[in-house]
């Protein structure tokens, strides 16, 4: 399974983005996907994970209320639309995927992973 990360950018303080994450390859079968983020000089952090059917999801505190994760399976695309962007959300933010369908909150529950995409939040 190939992942691939789109959708970062600059954005002042307050603002939104809606972050992409296509998969291609071998994409048959059920399975959970995440986002992580990684600040500068900071380690990878969970954000976010959805189900496959997308009925159950998970959020890290510090964006529960502001982020929502989504997944559309016919585009074999996870989406993860942040609102009320903070300075401190300012990373790389990575997708991955599970080979497995059930939502994890550990990196290391996770098979494979995207490039990363860097959302860069103004004050």
């Amino acid at each position: 399974v190939q992942l691939q990360a789109s959708g970062g950018g600059l954005v002042q303080a307050g603002g939104s983005l809606r972050l992409s994450c296509a998969a291609s390859g071998r994409t048959f079968g059920r399975y959970a996907m995440g986002w992580f983020r990684q600040a500068p000089g900071k380690e990878r952090e969970f954000v976010a994970t959805i189900s496959w059917s997308g009925a159950s999801t998970y959020y890290a505190d510090s964006v529960k209320g502001r982020f929502t994760i989504s997944r559309d399976n016919a585009k074999n695309t996870v989406y993860l639309q942040m609102n009320s962007l903070k300075p401190e959300d300012t990373a790389v933010h990575y997708c991955a995927a599970r080979t497995e369908d059930v939502i994890a909150i550990r990196m290391r529950s996770y098979a494979y992973w995207g490039q990363g995409t860097l959302v860069t939040v103004s004050s």
